[in-house]
C-alpha cells in the first residue's frame, strides 16, 4: 500500500494509529510471537543468538554476528573448532538451513584439505578417565589375549552370557571396533559427539578415554594396523585422528559432506578410504594430507565400503531412496584404476547399511533393508546367490552392521529387535539369537583374538560384551 499524501483526509487517522500501535492487542500479539520466535531452536546443543538491530531482509544475504565473550565457545581458542553462523533475529531459520550455512560460509580451498594440530588446548578435548594399560587385567583374560589368532585354526563357541556391561555414551553408538594390537582396548562412536577408549576387562575403572573433538555426531570409528592411532569422522565434515596414547588429536581432513564411514588400507595404514553424504569417495594419504584418488560415480549418500581380501577391490554401498537408480546400491570399484567393475551387482530397491567381504571364501554380503542378508559371489560379474540368504532378524531403517567370526564359520548380525543373531556362514542357518538390549542392536564386533568374545552397541547407547 502507498504512501499518503498530504491533502487526504485519512492522514490524521494514520498518524493516530502508528502512534497507538503498541496499545492495539493485535500488534501486541504480533509483536510477542515475532520475538518469541526469532530466538526458536529446534536443536537442543544450539548457542543463545545475538539479536539484531535490524530486521532480516530477504533480498539481502544473511550477516553473520561475531559473538561476544560472553557466548563465545568455551574451546574457542582452537582455531579448528568453526561454529554456524548465527541466526537473525526476527526470522525462523531451520536445523536444515543452519547446516547449508555453515556448509557454504566453509573457505573453498580448506574444503579438502588436513590440519596438524599442535595447539596445546587439544588436551582439555580429551579426558584420561582411566588407564589403558593391560596391568590389571584378571589372568585368565591376559593370557588369552596375549595368544595369538590362528585364523581358520582357531574355533570358538557361540558367545551365550553377558560378560561386561558399559555405559557411558548419552545417545546411539553408531559404531564399535576392537583394537588390532591391543586387544583389551575397544573403541566406540557415539550421536553425543564423543568418542570413547574402553579398557574392557580392567578391574578399576574401565572406560579409559573421553575425545570430545568432533563437534556433531561421530559416525564411524577405526583402529590403525599400527600403533594406538585411532581415526573418527562424522557430521562435522571432518575425518580426524588420534593419538590414543598421549590423548591428543593429531590431524584433521576437512571435506565439503558430512563424512559417514572410514576403512583403513589393509596393506598401508598411512592410506584411507572415506565415503560421504554426496556420495564421493576419497582416499586420503596421512603423510601429506591430501586427497590422491578420488572415485565419481553420481551416487547418493555412501553408507559403508570395504576393500577385498587382496586389497585390489573395494565395495561400496550407497543410499537410493533420493532417486538413484537401485542398481547404483551397491558397486564394485576397482581400486588402482578408479573405475567401476560392476554397478548392477544389487538391483532390489533396498539400501545396505553393511558389507563384508567373508575372510577365505570367494564371496561378500551386503545387509539389507529388506530384512535379511543378500550373498554375491566376489568374482565378476559378482552374482547374488539367488538361493541362499540369512533371514529372520530385523532391519527396519536402522543402520545395522554384521560380522564375521574369525574361523569364518559364524556370521552375527545386529537387529531392530535388540538381539543378536548367529549363524552359520555357508547353509545360512539361524543357530541362535540372544537377547542383548531393549532397543536396537546396531553393531556387533568379534573379539580379534578370543574367538567367543564378542562386543555389541545400542541404540540407547549401551554397550554389551558376551561370552
Amino acid at each position: 500500500m502507498g504512501g499518503l499524501d498530504s491533502g487526504s483526509p485519512f492522514k490524521p487517522f494514520y498518524k493516530r494509529l502508528v502512534r497507538t500501535r503498541s496499545k492495539v492487542p493485535a500488534f501486541r500479539a504480533m509483536d510477542l510471537l515475532c520475538n518469541t520466535y526469532s530466538t526458536a531452536s529446534d536443536d537442543e546443543d544450539e548457542r543463545l543468538s545475538i539479536p539484531s538491530s535490524k530486521r532480516f531482509r530477504p533480498q539481502n544475504p544473511p550477516l553473520q554476528t561475531q559473538p561476544t565473550s560472553r557466548f563465545r565457545p568455551k574451546y574457542s581458542s582452537n582455531p579448528q573448532k568453526r561454529e554456524a553462523p548465527i541466526p537473525i533475529a526476527g526470522r525462523y531459520v531451520s536445523k536444515r538451513e543452519r547446516a547449508i550455512s555453515a556448509a557454504d560460509s566453509r573457505v573453498p580451498d580448506l574444503a579438502l584439505s588436513s590440519t596438524i594440530i599442535p595447539s596445546p588446548d587439544a588436551f582439555f578435548l580429551s579426558s584420561a578417565v582411566g588407564s589403558i594399560s593391560d596391568s590389571d587385567l584378571p589372568c585368565d583374560i591376559l593370557s588369552s589375549l596375549r595368544r595369538q589368532a590362528k585364523g581358520k585354526t582357531q574355533l570358538g563357541q557361540i558367545p551365550e552370557r553377558l560378560s561386561v556391561a558399559l555405559n557411558g555414551h548419552t545417545k546411539a553408538v553408531n559404531s564399535i571396533q576392537w583394537s588390532p594390537t591391543h586387544a583389551h582396548l575397544l573403541a566406540s562412536a557415539g550421536m553425543d559427539h564423543t568418542v570413547c577408549i574402553w579398557n574392557v576387562w580392567s578391574t578399576d575403572q574401565k572406560k579409559a578415554r573421553v575425545f570430545s573433538y568432533h563437534n556433531a555426531a561421530v559416525k564411524d570409528v577405526k583402529w590403525s594396523q599400527q600403533g594406538l592411532s585411532l581415526l573418527s569422522c562424522g557430521y562435522d565434515y571432518s575425518s580426524r585422528l588420534t593419538d590414543v596414547e598421549k590423548g591428543v588429536e593429531t590431524q584433521i581432513f576437512k571435506e565439503d559432506q558430512v563424512v559417514g564411514v572410514i576403512k583403513f588400507h589393509p596393506g598401508n595404514s598411512n592410506l584411507f578410504l572415506s565415503g560421504g553424504s554426496k556420495g564421493l569417495l576419497r582416499v586420503w594419504d596421512i603423510r601429506v594430507g591430501k586427497v590422491v584418488q578420488e572415485y565419481i560415480r553420481g551416487l547418493g549418500s555412501i553408507l559403508d565400503i570395504e576393500f577385498s581380501i587382496d586389497t585390489k577391490h573395494f565395495i561400496s554401498s550407497s543410499d537410493v531412496s533420493r532417486g538413484n537408480v537401485s542398481e547404483k546400491s551397491i558397486i564394485v570399484w576397482d581400486y588402482l584404476r578408479q573405475v567401476p567393475l560392476s554397478n548392477q551387482v544389487y538391483v532390489e530397491a533396498y539400501t545396505c547399511p553393511c558389507v563384508r567381504y567373508h575372510p577365505f571364501d570367494p564371496f561378500f554380503i551386503a545387509q539389507s533393508n529388506g530384512n535379511y542378508i543378500a550373498i554375491f559371489s566376489s568374482s565378476p560379474p559378482f552374482k547374488l546367490d539367488k538361493y541362499k540368504r540369512y533371514e529372520n532378524h530385523g532391519v527396519s531403517g536402522f543402520p545395522i552392521k554384521c560380522s564375521f567370526s574369525l574361523d569364518g564359520e559364524k556370521l552375527a548380525s545386529g537387529s531392530s529387535d535388540g538381539c543378536i543373531y548367529f549363524y552359520t556362514c555357508r547353509s545360512t542357518k539361524l543357530l541362535r539369537k540372544i537377547q542383548a538390549f531393549e532397543e536396537a542392536c546396531i553393531d556387533v564386533a568379534f573379539h580379534p583374538r578370543m574367538p567367543n568374545v564378542i562386543a555389541s552397541c545400542s541404540w540407547n547407547g549401551d554397550i554389551s560384551v558376551f561370552e
